[in-house]
This record gives structure tokens, sequence and C-alpha cells, in this order.
């Protein structure tokens, strides 16, 4: 099997002079902070947070491997506060994306978006976060969920199933939630929940769609420069897949999130194309939320 690292030296191998390897953080992360919706008291020290935040997900490591800095999992973490119970118990809504290279140009593609509703946490003026992997924190405890489940999701696009230590840590974690009773972690009933999505992404009936972010990312968009037509149809082939797997499955938020980063890419990749008819029908049933979108691929 290819590791990260050695897919990321074949696809550039002869594209650049490499350095000496060091190693580095795995994140490059944009952090923001947005209390506008607070009101009746003074809590500009939530900027700190801000600081904190960075500086949690970007000064550790979070994993064994070597990360050249041009390797760093670019991402975007904000809190958008929406109630402050006290002046320093707050509810809060997370919002996350992850985005990784193209090779062979010099775009991205967004590999994760999503949006947790259920942040609930506590932070007073001069706290600082400390990492603690096997103690629940309401909030330490949400951003280790998180970066391991991006480490996933991006180990995954380079290697058919790489990102499985980081879920199997995703779900560690999660267990810690759910066994604190702290809202958003439960796994039944489904939803939305982070509980939600670790279950589904390590549940068999979805390992068709583990190996599909490997097939899109690595076997698809990194030659769609070079081979434009075979990617094409790899895609459309990926595309019936995903038709077969909602006709299959019941909860299907972990499918959810992956049309939620990728719909746009995908109707740039079939638009105007002899494919595009088809890839409009299985698209059409795997993907109702966005029908008008995909329309626009006939034209």
């Amino acid at each position: 099997m290819i590791t990260r690292l050695r897919a990321l030296a074949i696809l550039m191998l002869g594209a650049v002079l490499w350095t000496p390897s060091t190693q580095a953080q795995e994140f490059n992360c944009v952090v923001g902070v947005n209390y506008r919706a607070l009101s009746g008291s003074d809590y500009s020290f939530l900027d700190e947070l801000q600081e904190r935040l960075f500086e949690y997900m970007n000064d550790r490591q979070w994993t064994n491997d070597l990360f050249e800095q041009e390797e760093r999992i670019d991402c975007n973490l904000q809190i958008v506060f929406s109630e402050a119970p006290s002046l320093t118990s707050f509810r809060a809504r997370l919002i996350l994306a992850s985005r990784r290279p193209i090779y062979g140009s010099a775009q991205q593609t967004q590999v994760l978006t999503l949006s947790d509703e259920e942040l609930q946490f506590e932070y007073s003026q001069g706290t600082p976060l400390i990492y603690q992997p096997d103690k629940y924190h309401p909030l330490t405890s949400v951003l280790d969920f998180y970066a391991h489940i991006m480490l996933g999701y991006d180990y995954d696009t380079f290697d058919a199933m790489g990102g499985q230590p980081h879920f199997e840590e995703a779900r560690r974690i999660a267990e810690l939630g759910e066994t604190s009773g702290a809202l958003g972690w439960s796994s039944i009933g489904g939803g939305q929940s982070k509980g939600e999505l670790i279950s589904q992404i390590l549940d068999s009936r979805f390992a068709p769609l583990r190996q599909i972010y490997f097939d899109y990312h690595y076997g698809m968009l990194d030659h769609f420069i070079d081979k434009p037509d075979e990617s094409r149809e790899k895609l459309l082939t990926t595309v019936l897949e995903l038709q077969t797997l909602r006709e299959d499955v019941t909860r299907a938020y972990y499918l959810d999130q992956f049309f939620a980063a990728k719909y746009s890419e995908i109707i740039r990749v079939f638009k105007g194309s002899q494919e595009a008819s088809q890839a409009f029908d299985a698209l059409s049933q795997s993907d109702p939320a966005h029908l008008s979108d995909y329309s626009t691929m006939m034209n």
C-alpha cells in the first residue's frame, strides 16, 4: 500500500526539488471566533480564545509522520457564539473545512466541510487549552475529535483506508463524550452528531465510500490535467457507485458530507461532457439536495 508521504513523493516526482525532510505539525489552520450575537456583557476576552485555538490546532504534533511544510493540511475552523447563559458559559456552532492540493495544478480541492450546531463549553479569561486525550473536556475533546477526523479524511485521499488509525482515535474520543452525557456525541437516533458521523465512517456498509475518497482524489482528480477523458469516465463510475450506496443505506450523514464538499467540483468536471446526462440521472437520485445545481451540467 502507498502511504500518504509516498503518494506525495510519487505525484511530485520530477515536479519539484525535495528539501531534506523535517518534522512539522500537520495543520495550517485558520481560526476565527465570532461573538457578535452575544450582548449584555463585554466578551472581548474571547479574542484571546481565538489565539489559544490557533496554537492548539497548529502547534501540536498530532501524528508520528513527517510532514513537509507544503504538506500541512489547510483548514478553517470558526466558532460562532450564539448564546451565553453566563459570562463564562457558552453555546456555539463550530464550522470546519479542510482542503488538499490537486497535483499537476495550482488548485486545491475541498475534502471536508461541516457545521456542528451542538457546542457547549465554559471559558474564562486566561484559561489555557490543555491537551488531555484521555480525559473528556467540552472544548478540547471537540478539537481533538475534529483534528483526527480531518486527518482521517486527508489520509483516505492518499491511501485507500489510510485514515483508519485517526478515525479509530476519533471514535475513542466520541465514546468519552457519549459516556460523559455531553450534547452532540450520541450515535443513537440518527441526526448529524459527532457520534453519528464517526459511527458511519467506520460502519462496514460505508466501506465503498471510504474507497471512493481514494479513487476520487488520487485516482481521478490528481490525474485530471493529464488524462481528462479517462478521469471523467472514472468519476462517472464513482457517481454510479454512490447511487447504489444511497439505495443501500437509510442513515447517510457521511454520504451527505461527501456531496456537501464535492457537488460543485463534480459539476465542473461533467459540465458540457458526453457523460453529463448519465451523471445527472445518477446524481439526482444520490444527492437530490443539489438537484437544481446539477441541472447546470446539461447547459
